[in-house]
């Protein structure tokens, strides 16, 4: 994969524009373009037509007001269930 090609993260099926690429400790890096950087083995080629089909939303940076209110109360329950007692002794 080169610069300027498309990919597709194998896991999500997020495509993006290749903009950098490295290798750090013998591991391929890849950034695509919404800013996130892969593993070059966890990525596969897309095409520009594939990359043009996704939404604008999925290549947006940064999160909504209301995603961070609904990460923030997952993250509330999760950190009450965790500090909760098998036997209600509380």
């Amino acid at each position: 994969m080169e610069i300027g090609d498309f990919a597709r993260y194998k896991n999500t099926g997020t495509i993006g524009k290749v903009v950098d690429k490295y290798v750090e400790s013998g591991v391929e890096w890849i950034e695509l373009d919404n800013q996130l950087v892969y593993r070059s083995d966890f990525l596969e080629n897309s095409s520009e037509n594939e990359y043009k089909a996704t939404s604008v939303k999925d290549r947006a940076t940064g999160l909504s007001l209301e995603q961070i209110e609904q990460m923030k109360d997952e993250l509330m329950k999760a950190e009450r269930h965790a500090f909760a007692t098998g036997g209600g002794g509380g």
